[in-house]
């Protein structure tokens, strides 16, 4: 995802120059991480999110810390926005209502499935496994 920003030293956006970021999602084991390295530190943890987050320009921790704090914090909500971290009534009610999560979500419980193992089904893989719980069937007893 490409955010375009403009911003000067002071965080206005009159006289800065335009700058591109791409930013990529934040992965469980990046918001660990984070979560590890600032315990105390609530800045800190903005900071290292944006750093983790960015694929372009590449930024070292330093660098992402001396930007403008109103940077920082427009870097930070689209990083949270882009991972899945930040979501509203109306995106978690959508989110949760689409039926391939239902899919996974029943898949999941039914036969014990992690998330990761449902996310490797294709889609004929979950309507095939759906319809066997509508019969009552299980894949063991399938082959």
């Amino acid at each position: 995802m490409a955010t375009q920003l403009t911003a000067n030293k002071d965080g206005g956006g009159d006289q800065g120059s335009a700058g591109e970021v791409t930013l990529r999602p934040l992965l469980v084991r990046d918001v660990d991480r984070v979560v590890r390295a600032s315990r105390e530190q609530r800045v800190l943890a903005s900071v290292l999110m944006v750093q983790q987050a960015l694929v372009a320009p590449k930024m070292s921790v330093e660098q992402v810390g001396d930007l403008p704090a109103g940077v920082v914090q427009f870097l930070a909500d689209r990083v949270n926005a882009i991972s899945g971290l930040s979501m509203n009534e109306d995106e978690l009610e959508q989110a949760v209502r689409a039926p391939l999560a239902r899919a996974c979500f029943i898949l999941a419980r039914e036969f014990g499935w992690t998330p990761a193992e449902c996310s490797e089904l294709t889609v004929g893989q979950v309507l095939l496994y759906l319809e066997m719980i509508a019969r009552e069937e299980r894949p063991e007893a399938a082959s």
